[in-house]
Parts: C-alpha cells; structure tokens; sequence
C-alpha cells in the first residue's frame, strides 16, 4: 500500500467514525417568559385608550364636517334646475319688437311649466284645495256669500300657496264661501 492510499483509508475511517458518533444536544434551560407587571399593563392599556379616543374624536369632527357641507350644499340639485328657467326669463327680457308678444306670451307659459316641473322634481306642489278649508294650508283673507258652495269651501284662490313634502312653505291665500242665514 502506498503512502497515499494509507491516507485515504484513514480519512474514511475518520469519516465512518464521525458518522457512526451520536452527538448529544446541548440542554439549553430556557428563562421563564417575564409576566408583565401592574404598571406596564396600565401603560399599555392606559395608550390604548388614548388611542382610540383620539380616533374617536377626529372620526366625530369629520361627521360634523360633513354634515354641515351637506347643509349647505343641499340645494345644489334644486339651484341647477333653475337655472333652465333663469335663462328663458333672461331671454324675454330682450325682446323688443311689439310684434314679438305672441312670442312673449307663448315663452312665458314654457318658462312657467318649466318652473312647475323643476318645483315637482324637488317635491315641491302647489298646495291642494279640494276638500274644503284647511287651516293648515290655507289663509282666508275674505268671506263671501255664495249659494254654489257650501260653508268653508274655498270660494277662489286669491295667491297659490306651495309645500315641500308634507310641510307648507306658503299658505294659500283664500276667500271662504260664509253662507248667509
């Protein structure tokens, strides 16, 4: 046997026995987990609080915020539909031919249905006068006698009066039939 072989064999030898060598694992004694004290739970809980208060408070400014915005730019929608009927009015305005007044006229009545469709769209209505006399949306400002209607009927409306939903804007100007006896 050569030098080298010799070697060779004892490298392998070196090999198989470090192989065949059961290592034992080192016993590492873990510290006990550190319970938090008194102090550092009130700490932390006491952040915590402080936290959620603070994003209490900003999310509370903003809903404030934004309520007031829609406040005051709830009437955008309504504003916009206008603005149809400001310009047929404007456009009136101008004329100045006389022959023009059939125009005028038939302009006036497309500017006032449009005002009605634009009040209708917005829940806006012209106050009802079926059914009599109705304090709450109604105004009597005169009685007159009439044998064609029956007491507290509304005899003619004098001013057309309009609510918003179910809440009167306007009374309706009114005179009442007061029968005579």
């Amino acid at each position: 046997m050569s030098q080298e072989e010799k070697q060779e064999l004892n490298e392998e030898e070196v090999q198989t026995e470090e192989t065949t060598e059961v290592e034992t694992p080192e016993v590492v004694e873990e510290e006990p987990i550190a319970e938090p004290t008194c102090e550092e739970l009130l700490a932390a809980s006491e952040d915590k609080f402080l936290r959620t208060h603070a994003e209490f408070e900003n999310i509370k400014k903003r809903l404030e915020r934004e309520k007031y915005d829609a406040i005051d730019y709830s009437q955008e929608k309504f504003a916009k539909d206008l603005l149809t009927t400001l310009d047929s009015l404007d456009a009136a305005l101008k004329i100045e031919d006389e022959t023009q007044f059939a125009q005028l006229k038939e302009g006036m009545q497309l500017t006032y249905d449009s005002l009605i469709k634009a009040f209708e769209k917005h829940n806006i209505n012209r106050v009802d006068h079926d059914g009599g006399f109705d304090p709450e949306k109604h105004e009597a400002v005169m009685q007159v006698p009439s044998d064609d209607h029956e007491d507290n009927d509304v005899v003619q409306v004098l001013q057309q009066g309009y609510q918003y939903r179910t809440r009167v804007l306007r009374p309706s100007l009114v005179s009442i039939c007061k029968k005579i006896k």
